[in-house]
């Protein structure tokens, strides 16, 4: 969703579109993740470099350690406003799911 000089991508889960799979582990939900919100933004005129704010929602939280490394490879040089909140996902096979704002390219804060 673009709305003026803002992204908004809505909660992305590590769901693989080009073999319809998601993966078990929850590192390689959150990279598929990541890359599912990369494409996303791409798509709006944006980019990863471009996120101001950023929700986990994990249905354990005791998982998100876990998640740290991919995290901070994308993130890490960003560091995004960040929530995380434990809450039940749609699919049971979901472990995170992912929801960020950007800001599009060229627009002052």
């Amino acid at each position: 969703m673009v709305d003026g000089e803002w992204v908004f991508v809505s909660g992305t889960t590590g769901f693989n579109y080009s073999t319809m799979t998601i993966a078990d582990g929850i590192v390689e939900q959150s990279e598929q993740c990541v890359k599912n919100i990369a494409a996303a933004l791409e798509l709006a005129g944006s980019c990863l470099e471009d996120i101001v704010r950023v929700r986990y929602i994990l249905p354990v939280a005791a998982e998100f350690e876990q998640c740290w490394p991919v995290l901070r490879k994308y993130f890490g040089e960003i560091r995004p406003a960040a929530t995380m909140i434990s809450a039940g996902l749609s699919d049971p096979r979901m472990r995170i799911e992912i929801e960020v704002t950007a800001k599009k390219r060229g627009a002052s804060l």
